[in-house]
């Protein structure tokens, strides 16, 4: 059996997809100049078809383009860790523990990592959606060049364009590429780890391992113990595969563990360490300890649902979406991730079988083991984890769908001659023709038209497919060609429609509307039948935010609340967004509540306020003479008014309003000192949406409201804690 993909690509594949066996390297005296720089960068590698470094400059070029169109339209996207990106560039100590306000109140839910590169540019072009945005682009369009990097040094280059394509048309890809959560970040590293364990498989240096101990523990402060989820295959597949001596193995796998303990670990031990007194509360924990929110409500609560101080309190069955082997494929996630799942899945078990003989450390078999069992680790975490779960996760799949995929079609397509793998091949074709037109059958009215000719143009190329190895070569490359642009078709239909609307809120989604009908919880989008908010409280889930005119908050087009036809709930503002969806009388569509008490519905919890201008101008008004201008029940509610007018407003409670932060008697120190100018009513779960009132916000809110002035502004409710009531 021929082992020639267990080479890297030379010269010689300029014809097709697949690497000729290696030429020996040429003798020093021979060797050739070095060129200058911009031929090396147009030209790449010596060994390369002349076509393929301008088609990878052209494919990133490509992505750049799209990821950055409309861009804009998003405004600050999730205004959540877009304002904490506000603090950090304006105060180093809210840099580092990511704080979500410049007076350094109570930090995210999240480690700080992933809004450096945000905070970083925000320090340099000032705060604006491009200055946020950006990096998360570039990440994108560096987790394309690491995809296409990974699978062109082991197969060739076409398959590695391949790869690239099929991640950069992932819907949503082109959505969190867009977006300001941890996600992007997570995607880069975990695609960076994964190629990094196999250059180690490839020529058994240390240095690659310790690399990818390094990517993981960085991946860990973007997202936590889901940089976690793709240790067991890499190491596995290193201890059993790798070109060294057992013994070595394990010693290498040892010092990749420190690499990632030191990587990861250095920012929690300085948290930890550090007195609680002096830095800020660690938002999502319940005891002020960052172990605490990284092994509960970010780790392990995410597993089992039992996820103290979650929206909705504690997982339940059915809370985030039904779980079960099909969850990647059913109607709420489908469209945003699994269009080539199919044909990955064939493609891998074919990788899999070819490269069944060849010995133990073969790289082509271990490229396959890595990307493949990341995969499989990832799909079957996220498709029975019972706690929160929100479909824009599962762009941590694209990576290795995108790498499958182009291995496998490049392994098929040089072996197409042996009848087996042309069939496979075109298997693969109609698998994903076939689920394609599915999927954009979900959407009937969405290009009806697309849905067949992915069908009938994927079966027409499969049957070419067939024969590839007994036709002309040209007629060969017409059936795959053919048969990329029916597995792509869909998927990149859905990609332009993602990148050609705006996206706000706490949980977007990606494709056309009603492209996926996950609500929180389950229900429909933007349903007021109580499909919002678990257990039937609030009004439905915001879905993605729709272009439009300025909004009240003097942010651009898109940065209201995100919910469906670009209806904005009018709380806590004086100025009501285009295309208001129907009301119920409390400023929120279809239910959930908005009082005095703090009570607010599902849109405040995870899309925020909309800020009007003469609520704006109250609270910049002397805004220098306090450390806070205003503290509200819940980071998205303190989120709008500290991005509207600059300066710090304290969140209280955190994302939910359920965090024990601060207290009582601590917030009375606070407005005793005059650190603090208002008290913005409305907002959070706690004593409103799941929470029984007991809570700190609620007994802050009720504190407050029987001992200071109420001030109205147009529909806006502020209390002066300035003055008695």
């Amino acid at each position: 059996m021929s082992t020639h993909f267990d080479q890297p690509a030379q010269q010689g594949a300029a014809a097709g997809w697949g690497p000729p066996p290696s030429a020996p390297p040429p003798a020093p005296e021979t060797a050739e100049p070095r060129r200058p720089l911009v031929s090396r960068v147009w030209r790449g590698r010596p060994e390369d078809p002349r076509w393929a470094r301008p088609a990878l400059l052209g494919l990133l070029a490509l992505t750049l383009a799209t990821y950055l169109y409309g861009l804009s339209a998003s405004g600050y996207a999730n205004s959540f860790y877009s304002a904490a990106v506000q603090a950090g560039g304006k105060s180093w100590k809210a840099f580092f523990f990511g704080s979500l306000d410049a007076g350094n109140a109570i930090t995210v839910d999240k480690p700080s990592a992933f809004m450096w590169p945000m905070e970083l540019s925000v320090r340099i072009f000032g705060l604006n959606s491009w200055a946020v945005l950006t990096p998360q682009v570039l990440m994108g369009v560096g987790t394309v060049a690491v995809v296409y990097a990974a699978v062109r040094r082991r197969f060739s280059p076409a398959a590695g364009l391949v790869a690239g394509a099929v991640l950069a048309l992932t819907p949503v890809a082109a959505l969190m590429f867009r977006f300001n959560n941890p996600d992007a970040l997570l995607a880069l590293l975990m695609s960076l780890a994964c190629y990094f364990v196999v250059r180690a498989v490839e020529d058994g240096r240390t240095r690659w391992l310790v690399w990818a101990g390094v990517a993981i523990g960085f991946a860990f402060l973007a997202k936590t113990l889901q940089a976690f989820l793709i240790l067991p295959p890499l190491a596995v597949v290193y201890a059993v595969c790798g070109p060294v001596r057992l013994r070595k193995r394990l010693a290498q796998l040892a010092l990749a563990t420190v690499a990632l303990v030191v990587a990861g670990g250095w920012w929690v031990a300085v948290v930890e360490l550090w007195p609680a007194s002096s830095r800020p509360y660690i938002g999502g924990s319940q005891n002020n300890s960052f172990l605490e929110l990284t092994f509960g409500y970010n780790g392990l609560g995410r597993i089992s649902g039992d996820e103290t101080g979650s929206v909705g309190g504690r997982g339940g069955s059915g809370q985030w979406g039904e779980t079960g082997w099909d969850r990647m494929f059913g109607s709420e996630i489908g469209s945003q991730i699994s269009w080539l799942i199919p044909a990955a899945l064939i493609l891998l078990a074919a990788g899999l079988w070819a490269t069944r003989r060849l010995r133990r450390t073969s790289v082509t078999r271990a490229s396959f083991l890595v990307w493949g069992g990341s995969l499989l680790m990832t799909m079957v975490v996220f498709s029975y984890m019972a706690g929160i779960f929100h479909q824009y996760y599962t762009v941590a799949l694209a990576p290795y769908v995108a790498a499958v995929t182009g291995m496998g079609a490049g392994l098929l397509w040089e072996r197409r001659r042996e009848t087996w793998a042309s069939i496979t091949l075109a298997a693969a074709v109609v698998a994903a023709a076939a689920w394609g037109y599915v999927l954009l059958d979900r959407t009937p009215d969405y290009l009806p038209w697309l849905r067949w000719l992915v069908l009938v143009g994927g079966l027409a190329a499969a049957f070419g497919l067939v024969f590839a190895g007994r036709i002309s070569r040209r007629l060969a490359l017409g059936a795959a060609a053919a048969g990329l642009v029916a597995a792509l078709a869909g998927p990149a239909a859905y990609t332009l429609s993602t990148v050609d609307s705006a996206h706000t809120g706490s949980i977007p989604t990606a494709g056309p509307a009603g492209a996926s009908t996950m609500g929180f919880g389950g229900g429909r989008p933007g349903g007021g039948d109580g499909g919002g908010m678990p257990g039937g409280l609030g009004g439905g889930m915001p879905g993605r935010g729709q272009q439009g005119q300025p909004n009240g908050n003097g942010n651009p087009p898109g940065q209201g609340q995100g919910f469906p036809g670009g209806g904005m709930p009018g709380r806590n503002g004086d100025t009501q967004g285009q295309g208001q969806a129907p009301q119920n009388g409390n400023g929120f569509p279809g239910g959930g509540a908005m009082g005095e008490g703090g009570r607010t519905g599902a849109g405040g919890l995870l899309n925020g306020a909309q800020v009007g201008s003469a609520a704006r101008k109250l609270l910049e008004k002397d805004a220098g003479d306090y450390t806070w201008v205003a503290a509200a029940i819940g980071s998205q509610n303190s989120a709008s008014y500290q991005l509207a007018t600059g300066d710090p407003v304290m969140a209280i409670g955190g994302f939910n309003g359920t965090d024990p932060s601060p207290t009582l008697a601590r917030f009375k120190e606070y407005v005793a000192a005059g650190k603090i100018h208002y008290f913005i009513a409305g907002g959070g779960m706690d004593g409103g949406m799941g929470g029984d009132g007991s809570g700190s916000a609620s007994k802050i809110s009720s504190w407050v409201q029987a001992n200071f002035k109420k001030v109205t502004v147009g529909s806006a409710t502020f209390y002066d804690l300035t003055r008695s009531g």
